[in-house]
């Protein structure tokens, strides 16, 4: 999770117009729970990007597999149906991919 943000702060440095989303599989998933460790630094984080649209997304699949409910994320954190499905979507609309 940190590094996806920090890759957003430095792409924000150079693209500031960019439109963004860092997608979350596997078990990563459970630092979007409200109540993780994680959760007051990734909310001060993602703060930090400023006007940029930066969206977060959480696999379904993973949630599933690891026993996480929508309702227990993160304000504003989307779900996709697949996170595989979801980047190979968004390669073909023209979007580029950038695993961290």
């Amino acid at each position: 999770m940190k590094a996806g943000i920090r890759a957003a702060h430095n792409a924000r440095a150079q693209l500031p117009d960019l439109m963004m989303e860092i997608v979350v599989q596997g078990p990563a998933v459970a630092f979007l729970q409200s109540g993780s460790a994680l959760e007051p630094e990734l909310a001060s984080d993602l703060t930090d990007l400023g006007p940029v649209h930066v969206a977060v997304l959480a696999c379904a699949n993973s949630m599933r597999s690891i026993g996480v409910k929508p309702d227990e994320l993160l304000r504003g954190v989307i779900v996709v149906p697949a996170a595989v499905a979801h980047l190979a979507t968004r390669q073909l609309d023209g979007w580029a991919y950038i695993r961290v």
